[in-house]
């Protein structure tokens, strides 16, 4: 548990450490880009995103869910990592030309030139940060993420200042990645095979072929808003779409990204020594919620005072976008972490084609009602997130005996203390709406009291987080200095 809790530790950090200097970065490149040109990223973002999510293919999952790994194991992740890579960012280069015809927007392409050039480089790095994240040592991690973000933070204000529009965003990830890669590469142990090898690649294209479909499904889901909206009604109304998506991004960064890098490596190895998955899932159910709820609650609640903080006055027709979009985040969180149960489970074929169903659901609820414009495309998130929640209930009661019973007692304390949290936030927004004149000082005070209400909220019930935040202080309090512990 010790192992576990250092791990999370590193995770956080490298989460917090992200969503800092993301948020920065946000909050300047608001200011600098016009919605034309941030617009035009997001949509050859989303082509890239996709080709991401295949890209990988499996690799990392392969090597976490292995129950003995060897270098024969290793070399062929690698080679297949290479392969799969290397071809997708030739697709990415081939195919430019074509998306932007289809967006009817020519900048698009060179920014997916840029974003092209990543893949060559990234599978050098892969392979040893999956290593890392099975063996749960996400100190490496937690440098190259600090690293990666701060290069793409200082590529990308200098070359907005200098009025490189739209293509600072694209130079900036390469410079992220490049980082990224540099530190794998310096921290990799010398026992890890560097070079590729052909044995074992078929059963890693075996289990890539349905993981990787896993990603690129959920992908889809997530990028369909933009391209349809795109498509549809023009670049400007895709960066109204993503700044509001963004809002619910930084709450990415605040808690998923920090527990997500342990999940399957933690999940796996349950299975592995103890079959206990149903106990593991449920744990992390509750811990998750209980942190995420409050959160999102806060964030539509606040949505005002945060578009405005972060994005600034041109950003403003997002704040309704973000408050819809967090009802759809409320109800996806119980089953947030099913992927990775499935294929903790080796289950890994079933786990695609549920995401295939869920994804498919987003779709054809956003294409529904999209023609009511972007409020009705984030009604049809919502809907599509609905049908998903079901499709997942019904997929984990087949795969980890999940029953509604259990899953009711997992969260229903979180939604009380969500409640709870909230309730004084939501009288302050009822008795001082938030306006031009309002929206910082309200905004702090509205964190404030979530923060200081949750607190007290989890210690109050006993939740199950509240043991772990104890454990946690007194790990710290043993690190600092004898003449401080007492003081």
């Amino acid at each position: 548990m010790t192992n576990v809790r250092v791990s999370l530790a590193y995770s956080a950090a490298a989460s917090y450490v992200t969503m800092a200097l993301q948020l920065l970065s946000t909050a300047v490149l608001a200011r600098l880009l016009t919605p034309e040109q941030i617009g035009t990223f997001a949509v050859a973002a989303v082509f890239t995103a996709l080709a991401g999510a295949f890209r990988n293919f499996g690799v990392t999952e392969y090597l976490i869910q292995q129950r003995e790994l060897d270098t024969q194991t290793i070399r062929a992740a690698l080679t297949v990592n290479i392969l799969v890579s290397w071809s997708l960012g030739m697709l990415l280069t081939i195919g430019a030309q074509t998306v932007a015809q289809f967006f009817r927007t020519e900048e698009v392409a060179a920014v997916m030139y840029v974003q092209a050039a990543s893949f060559a480089i990234i599978p050098f790095g892969a392979i040893t940060m999956a290593y890392f994240r099975r063996e749960l040592n996400l100190r490496p991690i937690l440098i190259s993420t600090t690293l990666a973000n701060v290069a793409s933070l200082v590529v990308a204000v200098i070359l907005a200042w200098q009025g490189f529009g739209h293509m600072s965003l694209a130079w900036s990830g390469l410079a992220g990645t490049v980082a990224t890669v540099a530190v794998s590469l310096w921290f990799r142990p010398s026992t890890l095979p560097f070079w590729p090898g052909i044995r074992g690649t078929r059963e890693a294209f075996r289990f890539g072929r349905h993981a990787s479909a896993i990603y690129l499904f959920e992908q889809m889901g997530k990028g369909a808003p933009e391209m349809i909206i795109g498509r549809a009604a023009g670049i400007a109304p895709v960066a109204y779409y993503s700044r509001a998506n963004g809002l619910l991004e930084l709450f990415d960064k605040l808690v998923l990204n920090a527990v997500w890098p342990i999940v399957l490596p933690i999940f796996s190895k349950r299975e592995r020594e103890s079959g206990g998955l149903l106990a593991a899932y449920l744990l992390g159910t509750a811990y998750l919620t209980v942190v995420s709820w409050p959160i999102i609650f806060f964030m539509g609640l606040m949505a005002f005072p945060a578009v405005r903080i972060v994005y600034g006055v041109q950003w403003m027709e997002s704040v309704e976008l973000a408050q819809i979009l967090c009802v759809a985040m409320v109800l996806w969180m119980p089953y947030h972490l099913g992927k990775e149960a499935l294929i903790a489970r080796g289950q890994v074929k079933e786990s695609s084609h549920l995401q295939l169903g869920i994804q498919g659901l987003r779709i054809i609820g956003l294409l529904a009602v999209v023609p009511f414009g972007l409020v009705g495309a984030c009604w049809g998130v919502v809907f599509g997130m609905a049908g998903g929640a079901v499709l997942s209930h019904r997929r984990l009661a087949r795969s980890i005996s999940l029953t509604t019973r259990e899953l009711a007692a997992a969260v229903l304390p979180s939604l009380r203390i969500a409640f709870l949290v909230n309730l004084p936030v939501a009288l302050l927004t009822w008795l001082v709406p938030p306006t031009e004149e309002n929206f910082a000082w309200l905004g702090l005070l509205g964190g404030l009291f979530c923060a200081g209400g949750w607190l007290l909220a989890v210690w109050q019930t006993r939740h199950p987080i509240w043991i772990e935040c104890v454990s946690v202080g007194r790990a710290a309090r043993q690190r600092l200095p004898v003449r401080w512990q007492g003081s």
